[in-house]
């Protein structure tokens, strides 16, 4: 009885909670794989609150708002393979290389993250171990299938940003972040533009290298083509905003990509 309960200590997500990532018509043949690192607020039961009141634990601190549901909106739309987290970045940030210290964030926009404060090796170990890890093989995993039917797809990571920080208004709508490939980056920076917004080349985030890691990682580093696109908080914190962009997205997606009509499998949903 000792050894089950050191077991159950040991372990971050018991059995009935949900897999650190969801996978979005997981069988289509579509040349786009949409990924979302951070889709989520969820903290394993183990971990609590982490210290946090309710308002911090909805806010822009421990997730991207509505960046789920754009990149849901554009799985359905194009048909194309959607992989999400499905855990706070508070717990692990997926699109932070593990050695950097925002990976476990101690303190955000104002807000303390006590529990993250003095973790031990072992604690960081497990938290890459059963979200991190498991989230990054889940992509990995859809670009080698889509590559085993000759299809070198295009990633694209769908983020939004807080449109005040620190204080600080943020002046754009919509960022385009990018680093090895400007010529996806240039498609959607100019019809983006075309759209109406105003539109981030690297801002309000950079895309170059070290900074987005999840692109860096899976796309840079096998020469398929990418973007990052960081969309304000107060553009699709409501659902006749994430129609709209997430329509203007598929457009430029579909135009750039799918010349034809995609054939692929119905949409569905595949826990792991």
């Amino acid at each position: 009885m000792k050894i089950e309960n050191k077991e159950l200590r040991e372990t971050l997500l018991a059995p009935d909670e949900p897999t650190p990532f969801v996978v979005l018509n997981p069988d289509a043949i579509v040349p786009v794989l949409l990924v979302c690192d951070h889709a989520s607020n969820r903290f394993p039961r183990s971990l609590g609150t982490m210290g946090l009141d309710y308002l911090d634990r909805v806010s822009h601190v421990a997730l991207d708002i509505g960046a789920s549901a754009v990149a849901e909106a554009l799985a359905d739309n194009l048909g194309a393979t959607t992989v999400l987290c499905q855990y706070s970045r508070l717990i692990v940030d997926c699109n932070r290389n593990l050695i950097d210290e925002s990976a476990f964030l101690n303190y955000g926009d104002g807000v303390e993250i006590p529990g993250n404060h003095s973790l031990q090796n072992h604690e960081k170990e497990r938290r890459a171990s059963e979200i991190y890890w498991p989230y990054h093989n889940a992509i990995k995993d859809q670009i080698v299938r889509l590559k085993k039917y000759g299809i070198k797809p295009v990633v694209i990571s769908i983020h939004s940003f807080t449109p005040v920080i620190n204080g600080e208004d943020r002046k754009w709508e919509i960022g385009v972040l990018w680093d090895k490939d400007s010529v996806t980056a240039e498609i959607f920076l100019t019809r983006l533009v075309e759209a109406g917004y105003l539109v981030g080349d690297n801002e309000p985030y950079s895309g170059k290298d070290p900074e987005d890691f999840t692109i860096d990682y899976h796309a840079e580093s096998t020469g398929l083509p990418h973007v990052g696109i960081e969309i304000s908080q107060n553009l699709i914190n409501h659902d006749d905003g994430v129609k709209r962009v997430s329509d203007i997205l598929k457009e430029i997606i579909s135009t750039y990509t799918i010349p034809a009509k995609p054939k692929n499998i119905e949409t569905q949903k595949s826990l792991r």
